[in-house]
């Protein structure tokens, strides 16, 4: 096995953090970032990696994770753009503050950080951008955080076409509901939980998702395997869409 270096962002906690645990397990390298320091501290010194403080929304912060990685001389073989946040909020309620929240963390940071880590990026590389089903299925009080998604979904598109020069791939996987800690930071109780958990006895899969469910579609796209896809989206979902 080649050993790879990748870039996670968001990788405290859910899915981001899931994968860091997965490709150290396989013999990766592996960098994170976070924006709770503390939990950022505890998880780096767990996972024995190497870890920047970065809030998705701070472009000074994002500049600094930049420049840090080419003083260091890091070159990734892949980015996964996995920090974002959710926030649901009624249509009608939504207010321009809370929408510009949104769509500074899971629209304008992702595009700076993909941006301000060009240099970093080895030739071939690859970047898998954790969108959600959001972007095809409507669900109530989601219309910022859809948007936000498929906005950096067609970032990618034209992306892919520009930087195809530099030998860089970008993918997205589109998570279905996961049973991770957006719940709870979206401010569902338990109950409220159990009962969304519940519904999904009925799809296929007859459960909500795990983190772990989504690890190797991930790391399909970060390998060579996918060295011929562009703009490619893998649903996993369990069936919810169907």
């Amino acid at each position: 096995m080649t050993q790879k270096t990748f870039l996670i962002t968001g990788a405290t906690s859910g899915i981001g953090f899931a994968l860091a645990q997965h490709c150290i397990d396989a013999g990766h390298r592996v960098i994170i970032t976070g924006r709770d320091q503390v939990k950022l501290g505890r998880v780096s010194k767990e996972l024995g990696v190497t870890a920047y403080f970065v809030d998705n929304a701070n472009l000074e912060q994002i500049r600094q994770l930049g420049e840090s990685l080419v003083a260091e001389g890091v070159m990734l073989d892949g980015v996964v753009l996995n920090a974002g946040i959710f926030y649901p909020d009624a249509f009608v309620e939504t207010t321009p503050d809370a929408f510009d929240a949104t769509m500074a963390i899971n629209t304008k940071g992702p595009f700076f950080t993909l941006q301000t880590l060009l240099p970093s990026l080895k030739n071939p590389a690859s970047v898998v951008f954790i969108s959600s089903i959001a972007v095809t299925k409507g669900f109530e009080g989601c219309a910022v955080y859809a948007a936000s998604k498929a906005a950096f979904e067609a970032v990618v598109r034209v992306a892919n076409m520009e930087l195809a020069g530099r030998g860089i791939r970008i993918n997205s996987v589109r998570p279905g509901v996961t049973a991770t800690e957006i719940q709870a930071k979206a401010g569902m109780t338990k109950e409220q939980e159990a009962l969304l958990f519940d519904s999904l006895r009925e799809t296929p899969l007859g459960r909500e998702l795990m983190a772990e469910d989504h690890l190797e579609a991930i790391m399909y796209l970060l390998g060579d395997g996918s060295n011929a896809l562009r703009n490619a989206v893998i649903e996993v979902e369990g069936g919810y869409l169907l």
